[in-house]
């Protein structure tokens, strides 16, 4: 009994280390960072439809984290790639989707979420 607790536990923490820490390659950027090279780059915000209409960064395209595997061929692979949800939690998820079955290498993802975000935003 004491050894199925053990690897309940262990099985535990490998999820929250998953969850909680950041990949490396995906790197983080201030808003002021991710405002320097967003333009240059391919903007996704992986937010629902209905999250995207309420306010998204001047720019975004909405890809959103349930249908990213349906349409990860839309990402190119040559360019970089910026992503923000409304938190961290899902772009991080992207990002990782984008790496292992895409190949994408460039990836950014904004600190914080669009909920941190204080630049231009465009309503539907």
């Amino acid at each position: 009994m004491e050894i199925l607790w053990l690897i309940l536990l262990g099985f535990l923490a490998a999820l929250l280390f998953r969850r909680f820490v950041k990949p490396k390659y995906l790197k983080t950027l201030s808003q002021e960072e991710f405002i320097k090279g967003y333009r240059k780059a391919q903007l996704i915000d992986v937010r629902e439809p209905r999250e995207y209409e309420g306010g998204h960064i001047l720019g975004a395209r909405n890809i959103p984290m349930s249908q990213l595997k349906q349409r990860m061929n839309e990402v190119r692979t040559d360019q970089p790639v910026y992503l923000y949800c409304q938190s961290g939690a899902r772009s991080q998820q992207a990002a990782q989707i984008l790496k292992k079955k895409r190949g994408v290498e460039d990836l950014y993802q904004l600190k914080g979420g669009f909920k941190k975000w204080t630049g231009k935003i465009k309503k539907k």
